[in-house]
């Protein structure tokens, strides 16, 4: 890997585009190194992954929605169109970025990586599966191209996710998909370093947002927000193709992001990117989910279930003085109890509130030995008073221990879990800790193919018809070996009136 020093630059000091980051990634994106076999097989693992959780949330309001706003725009005329999951029709490319992407992101239950900044690198599939369907037959793309393209946009958001925090500056985390996701379409499509750069520049500039979305009272953009970064990707390259340019540098200048959003005019980072000719790897670095909760609470919920089964004295708020969660900074200071968010403790939050309070999240997970993605966020189950006195009782604390090694890029030491003290109410104390998460890959039960392809099963069956299932499998298994005209099968049709009870809204479109 290459070390590159980023810093503002006054801009009397003409940076050149050599010493500028979206070049330097643009490098990344226009290397033309093959992919290995094991990066080829987690990128099945991922599109299998998506679609698992995308079928899941396909009855759900936002993803009604952003499935109609994409199907009220035709297919464009530069190609054949792209999918969305659970249409039987096409549409234009940066429309069924939309559209899958909120689906992909609604429950948050696909992949994740964490280090100097958050990030679900799964994200980068819609946009560039997209953009793949819509000219497969225009430019030959393959499944190999496509695999190459989602490589690319892992490689980019996870570099950039360990080199350059956003949320320091309460900066949301897609501010590095844009530029990832730019940077595999432009694999994808072979396209120049120029061209790239600009795209990048661009996919930067217009997805630059404040947490707020992940903050409080959490809303339904939180699913919509990678989504757009996505949109803006697929329109910023199309923009760049067409010759058109970006600010420049967008990272490194006087009124540039790191400047005026991040750590400003003395701010510096270091963020390591692939050699020419090294393989892009940075996929096999990040972790899928079991658990239909916020990545930090993958851990917590499989530690619940253990415990759960050892001390079933502990599921009565009755016997239970406190419970506290001694954890890494982020965890304590995003879902625990250190936001200071009163809605993390609300029986009536919205489910997007609740899948971002470990508080809660470690409550249920204790009293039931199990989590599940409906069932354990229905109102009816948070507003159960025992589940609501206990959860009161839940607390977290940060660790300085824990947060080390959660920042650590030494994959064999990082974690995302905690250690509990829970002290009952006659002053015994049950004290246990977890690294990571029953499925992350140095965990009890890593997940391979076959955890991949179950979840898939699990999660479509109540709305894709068996041989649907089949079906899709087969495609997405055969990724590598896929032609042009294959490449529109990585979708999935629903049931017949699997979606007859969604409520589809009226806007503008």
């Amino acid at each position: 890997m290459q070390v590159h020093q980023v810093r503002t630059h006054r801009s009397d000091e003409n940076l050149e585009r050599e010493g500028q980051l979206a070049w330097k990634l643009a490098g990344v994106a226009t290397d033309p190194v093959e992919i290995d076999d094991a990066v080829a097989e987690m990128v099945v693992n991922r599109v299998i992954d998506n679609a698992a959780v995308a079928a899941a949330s396909i009855t759900r309001g936002p993803v009604v929605s952003a499935r109609s706003q994409a199907l009220a725009h035709p297919v464009s005329i530069g190609g054949d169109g792209s999918t969305v999951f659970g249409a039987a029709r096409r549409t234009s490319p940066e429309w069924a970025a939309w559209a899958n992407g909120v689906a992909v992101r609604e429950l948050d239950y696909h992949d994740t990586f964490l280090a100097a900044e958050y990030s679900h690198p799964g994200d980068n599939i819609p946009p560039v599966l997209a953009v793949a369907q819509h000219l497969a037959a225009r430019r030959g793309l393959t499944g190999r191209d496509l695999i190459r393209g989602i490589a690319t946009g892992y490689e980019i958001q996870i570099d950039l996710a360990k080199g350059i925090s956003l949320h320091a500056h309460k900066i949301d985390h897609v501010a590095h998909l844009g530029p990832s996701a730019a940077g595999g379409i432009g694999t994808l499509l072979g396209l120049d370093r120029e061209t790239v750069f600009q795209a990048i520049g661009q996919a930067l500039h217009t997805t630059t947002a404040t947490r707020q979305s992940r903050k409080g009272e959490i809303s339904t953009w939180k699913a919509h927000a990678p989504a757009f970064a996505g949109k803006m990707a697929v329109e910023s390259v199309d923009r760049a193709m067409r010759g058109q340019t970006s600010p420049v540098p967008i990272y490194e200048g006087e009124d540039g992001v790191i400047a005026w959003l991040l750590d400003g005019p003395d701010g510096r980072y270091e963020v390591s990117l692939p050699e020419p000719g090294e393989a892009k790897r940075a996929i096999l670095d990040s972790y899928t989910k079991e658990h239909s909760a916020e990545y930090q609470a993958q851990a917590w919920i499989d530690l619940a279930r253990k415990l759960h089964e050892q001390y079933p004295l502990i599921l009565d708020p009755e016997h239970v003085e406190s419970i506290v969660l001694h954890t890494s900074h982020h965890t304590h200071y995003v879902i625990g109890s250190g936001a200071n968010d009163p809605q993390k403790y609300d029986p009536t939050a919205s489910r997007e509130t609740l899948d971002h309070s470990i508080p809660y999240i470690f409550t249920v997970a204790l009293q039931d030995g199990a989590w599940h993605h409906v069932d354990s966020y229905a109102p009816e189950r948070a507003a159960r008073p025992d589940t609501v006195a206990l959860w009161r009782k839940v607390t977290t604390v940060e660790d300085p221990e824990w947060t080390r090694r959660y920042h650590s890029l030494d994959m064999d030491e990082k974690a995302f879990g905690g250690r509990v003290v829970i002290t009952l109410t006659d002053g015994a104390e049950i004290v246990e800790e977890i690294a990571v998460a029953d499925a992350h890959p140095l965990g009890a039960r890593p997940f391979a193919r076959e955890q991949y392809v179950q979840k898939f099963r699990t999660l479509a069956e109540h709305v894709l018809e068996a041989a649907e299932i089949e079906r899709f499998l087969d495609v997405a298994q055969r990724l590598p070996e896929l032609g042009p005209d294959e490449l529109g099968g990585l979708t999935f049709a629903v049931a017949p009136g699997a979606l007859a009870a969604a409520d589809v809204p009226e806007g503008i479109f």
